[in-house]
């Protein structure tokens, strides 16, 4: 998958991009949300409604976690912290179950701009939490 230059560090290269990927679905979030979420969420019937509630809740608690999770990677690529402070700091991305989940509704339901940010962000956190694994197993292996 990456390389690392060592435990626990993911490859500047494969962090860069993935710092970019997430960062902009954190962007394409917020103007879904600021520009079209209301006008969509007042053409779905009520319980649809209620399920486009709950999967903005899922899609924000992605992109929280995905977001400080780069965020300690970018503090350990800068030498501010070591790695295994980074996972002393943050629960496994692998253990948040909301965000592994699959939707509360059939996506085709949903509006579908809404629909493929929750796609994109599902595979995103799902890459991020097997590297957030790969990086702990490395650092608890290095640290017996």
């Amino acid at each position: 998958m990456s390389q690392m230059v060592h435990v626990g560090f993911p490859a500047t290269a494969f962090f860069s991009r993935s710092y970019d990927e997430t960062l902009n679905l954190v962007r394409e979030s917020r103007d879904y949300l600021r520009d079209r979420g209301a006008a969509d969420r007042t053409d779905l019937d009520p319980i649809v409604g209620l399920a486009w509630g709950a999967e903005i809740s899922r899609l924000t608690t992605r992109l929280t976690n995905l977001m400080a999770w780069m965020l300690l990677q970018r503090a350990v690529h800068g030498g501010e912290i070591t790695v295994v402070e980074a996972c002393d700091q943050a629960p496994a991305l692998g253990s948040i179950k909301v965000c592994l989940e699959p939707a509360c509704i059939d996506p085709a339901r949903l509006p579908t701009e809404l629909g493929e940010l929750l796609d994109r962000s599902a595979r995103l956190y799902q890459r991020i939490a097997r590297l957030d694994e790969m990086v702990r197993r490395d650092v608890a292996n290095d640290t017996e």
